[in-house]
């Protein structure tokens, strides 16, 4: 038989120990740009067109400004898709609609949960965390036992369904987490010999919270300790001369980090990519709704971490203005711009052509064109992500189950885009190539 009162220590110190002491120092002429960012998104999760998403969830909870009734609303749309036999709404769901989320996903519904305060003692919020339990036991299955092999999703979803179990004080298998650490040791976060930064933030973060929940046999969490110590180092030294980490897009997430580890303000590593996310989002860089959610919580010195120490109670209702974000120049329809684009899976040359689009395409625009041109028509197909569409086949191509390849998106010769193909806007006379990489 379980007594209750005897857990209320551990979980007070459990809240404790999550309980940010960071204040963030927002300074006044800055203030009016994270407010933009907040009602942008804000605005997303009013769209009833748009499939909710709780990565956007997490970042409005993690606000310092918040509209509690759209972020009510907003939960229980998640709760329709994720699970709707739990949803407030009454209407049964349709069973095609019913979200079969990957480990992903389902990791960043639970945090979304947590950040809401939740009651997790539920049927259906029990089989959540079960569900993500096996889905890690099964990625962990596919990595191996001499950790030659990969997750089935990647390591970045790997890293969030370890973070989103430590949060909700759930325990994970200690095998689960030391294919992680294998995998942070001996670098395997590479992506094309380039360090995968938001793969060691992401890793990161779990360990932090692991190493903050001592209930984990002595000489793993001694390699917790020393995982955390090394994702730092290595964050630290991604840093560019601009004060990003990696590239802008993975510079949300090693805030968040450096913000976890306890890196303060007036450290010269963490203001300066701070200022060059505030520079980039004056700028219109951030299109993706998955960095902007991202974003959010860095901008406040937060990271996902905090919603461990959320006290939902203490929240207040607060006027967000209504305010936009600086945009991209967008389509010019009075000016085109030509473009060459190819598609090779090795040494095959599948596709090559010059499209014409209007000035202020997006790459995906520039497909869309190719597959309507009469003479040469460009067949290909995508897959809708938390991260936008991403490209899965071109000219019937496409990787195997189980093959671990995807089209690698390029510039020529051979530099990789930074952004998907929703968001990269190509200039004129620019040579994309769409090639298959093994990954």
């Amino acid at each position: 038989m379980g007594f209750p009162w005897l857990q209320l220590p551990f979980l007070f110190l459990f809240h404790l120990l999550f309980t940010s002491v960071q204040l963030c120092q927002i300074p006044a002429e800055n203030l009016q740009l994270i407010q933009s960012l907040n009602s942008e998104l804000l605005k997303i999760a009013g769209d009833g067109s748009q499939e909710p998403d709780p990565s956007l969830y997490l970042a409005l909870r993690l606000s310092n400004q918040h509209n509690l009734e759209k972020e009510r609303e907003y939960l229980n749309r998640l709760s329709d898709v994720f699970q709707p036999q739990s949803s407030r709404s009454g209407i049964p769901s349709d069973p095609s609609h019913r979200k079969k989320p990957g480990t992903g996903e389902l990791a960043l519904y639970l945090l979304a949960l947590r950040a809401a305060c939740q009651n997790m003692d539920t049927p259906e919020r029990n089989r959540a965390v079960t569900q993500l339990k096996l889905l890690l036991n099964r990625e962990m299955k596919h990595i191996g036992h001499k950790e030659k092999g990969y997750p089935i999703t990647n390591y970045f979803q790997y890293s969030l369904g370890i973070l989103a179990l430590c949060v909700h004080n759930k325990r994970t298998d200690p095998e689960v987490i030391r294919k992680l650490l294998s995998a942070e040791h001996h670098d395997r976060f590479n992506h094309h010999q380039t360090p995968s930064v938001d793969t060691e933030a992401m890793a990161g973060l779990a360990f932090i919270c692991l190493e903050q929940t001592p209930r984990y046999p002595h000489n793993l969490q001694v390699s917790v300790s020393r995982a955390v110590k090394r994702a730092k180092a290595k964050i630290l030294e991604a840093r560019t001369r601009d004060g990003v980490y990696g590239n802008i897009y993975s510079t949300p997430l090693a805030v968040q980090f450096l913000s976890a580890v306890g890196m303060r303000q007036n450290q010269q590593e963490f203001s300066s990519g701070m200022a060059a996310l505030r520079q980039s989002l004056e700028q219109g860089d951030f299109q993706n709704n998955l960095i902007r959610s991202q974003l959010l919580p860095a901008l406040y010195c937060k990271s996902y971490l905090d919603v461990a120490s959320m006290t939902c109670q203490t929240q207040t209702e607060s006027s967000v203005p209504d305010l936009s974000l600086p945009k991209p120049q967008g389509i010019d329809p009075t000016r085109n711009i030509s473009i060459r684009l190819e598609a090779r899976k090795a040494s095959q040359l599948l596709y090559q052509h010059v499209v014409v689009v209007p000035r202020g395409s997006s790459l995906l625009e520039v497909l869309e064109a190719a597959a309507k041109d009469v003479q040469q028509p460009l067949r290909y197909e995508t897959q809708k992500t938390l991260s936008g569409p991403m490209l899965t086949g071109v000219m019937g191509e496409k990787p195997q189950e189980g093959e671990r390849k995807y089209w690698r998106l390029l510039r020529h010769p051979n530099s990789s885009l930074d952004q998907g193909i929703a968001e990269y806007i190509p200039q004129n006379q620019e040579h994309i190539i769409l090639k298959m990489t093994s990954w």
